[in-house]
């Protein structure tokens, strides 16, 4: 079920830092999308997450982002990267 990896990482001071653990257990816990789309990612880490294959990434960016807005862990203006990696 949880065959990609991926980053989920935010810019800060100029450098990219991982995400906590405790936003991506947020958003995943959450599925105030309504979108069951979502239901297939697990954190497991600072930055690391595992998701299904029918996750896209753009529509997942998009929605951590706009979660992680409103519960202000993010300011306006910064934006998540999201990248599947190898491990």
């Amino acid at each position: 079920m949880y065959s990609r990896h991926i980053s989920v990482r935010y810019q800060v001071n100029g450098k990219l830092a991982k995400c906590p653990l405790k936003w991506l257990d947020n958003f995943s816990m959450r599925n105030f999308t309504n979108d069951s789309i979502f239901d297939d990612t697990l954190p497991v880490a600072d930055g690391e997450m595992r998701i299904g294959a029918r996750v896209p990434l753009e529509k997942l960016k998009a929605a951590m982002e706009d979660w992680f807005h409103r519960k202000s862990y993010l300011a306006k203006e910064q934006e998540l990267v999201i990248e599947e990696t190898k491990t």
